[in-house]
């Protein structure tokens, strides 16, 4: 039996945590997910005709697994209030509207610390509370490309490149506003106050470039992408194509791994130096050649277990059968849905995925039961 399946039944380090989320899209569902996945309890509150923006069948909508949901209306009085009756009972509230819509709806932070002045208000946008562009509609890629970041990624000669939605919106938005809520609460559980927790995207995406600004001050790193080190400028950090059209990724910065790179690539004899900058192209045009020379899998065989930093680029179907993400149980299947496991791993409170999805509205009844909020009534599944 491996870790992840002897913790399935843990309760995970936040058990006893209880979280309420306002339903939305995005980043806001992520951050909840993750704090589910730690352990905690996560009672999403959606409304009738659901979110706005891309919808998926509940039933794969992996950012709701390990949460239960109730169907309220915030816009009546009624659904306001049974909010409130959950935020009293709640150490965590998140939502994700533009600025001031909580406030409007009476479920805005004034309202909710009134009734629970230990509660953590996590705040989740893509511009910030305040600013010129705070109340502007955006996604995105809009968000880390004001932040600088989407600058940084693709060809010298080329346009930035779209990475999909994992920069902004889950490393800058949801990762962030999981460490400000895990920080509040630490903080008002050694009896400190509730705080807000404001959460921007182009904050957390900003955060995320500071190595590069203090590599940039010092004269380390060009404001341009394709041209650097850890950019796709250098020959030995990046990807090139296989016979068969996949790649592999290569990444043997260190000179001793360089040297088991280009011996087991075969090219020790016919590569400029690598610190000679004026061949780099000439170096880059040798290890292109040689790749396609062979398949995506017979370069993995000849890679394996070195330490050449070479490693296949895989698919996101490929990807839970990789041997090493297999020994880890990085992936798992639940409800018939091959999914990452959580993460990080705990020693003594692993995560584990308790329940599927959420359906909206289904577990009205048992979360009314459970927390003691009579005002939720029995609910409608949908």
């Amino acid at each position: 039996m491996t870790a992840m399946e002897e913790g399935a039944t843990a309760a995970g380090p936040l058990a006893g945590v209880r979280v309420v989320e306002l339903a939305g899209i995005g980043p806001g569902p992520f951050a909840a997910m993750v704090l589910g996945d730690l352990g905690a309890d996560v009672v999403r509150v959606d409304r009738p005709g659901g979110p706005g923006g891309l919808r998926i069948d509940p039933d794969y909508d992996l950012a709701n697994r390990n949460k239960r949901s109730v169907l309220l209306d915030l816009k009546t009085e009624e659904g306001a209030a049974a909010v409130l009756d959950l935020v009293e009972r709640a150490d965590v509230l998140i939502e994700g509207y533009r600025p001031g819509v909580a406030e409007r709806l009476g479920v805005g932070p004034d309202a909710c610390l009134a009734r629970n002045p230990e509660l953590v208000y996590g705040r989740m946008t893509g511009w910030g509370q305040q600013g010129p562009l705070a109340g502007v509609a955006g996604h995105d890629l809009g968000y880390i490309a004001v932040s600088g970041a989407l600058s940084m990624i693709g060809a010298v000669d080329g346009p930035p490149i779209a990475p999909a939605n994992l920069l902004g919106d889950y490393a800058g938005g949801s990762l962030y506003l999981v460490i400000g809520v895990l920080a509040a609460l630490q903080h008002a559980r050694a009896g400190g106050p509730g705080q807000v927790v404001d959460a921007a995207i182009v904050d957390g995406t900003a955060h995320l470039t500071s190595v590069i600004h203090g590599m940039m001050a010092a004269g380390g790193w060009r404001d341009q992408r394709g041209t650097n080190l850890l950019d796709g400028g250098c020959p030995f950090y990046g990807t090139y194509e296989t016979a068969d059209g996949g790649y592999m990724a290569v990444a043997p910065l260190e000179r001793k791994f360089y040297t088991e790179f280009i011996e087991l690539l075969g090219i020790a004899d016919q590569a400029p130096a690598r610190d000679d900058f004026d061949s780099w192209a000439e170096l880059r045009a040798a290890i292109a050649d040689r790749f396609k020379q062979r398949t995506r899998e017979e370069w993995t065989a000849v890679f394996a277990a070195s330490d050449a930093c070479v490693a296949p680029v895989l698919s996101l179907r490929e990807a839970p059968a990789h041997p090493q993400l297999v020994a880890r149980s990085t992936f798992l299947d639940h409800g018939g849905i091959t999914q990452p496991a959580p993460a990080p791993r705990f020693s003594a409170t692993p995560g584990a995925v308790r329940r599927a999805p959420a359906r909206p509205g289904a577990d009205t009844a048992e979360v009314a039961r459970d927390w003691g909020v009579t005002s939720l009534g029995e609910g409608s599944p949908s």
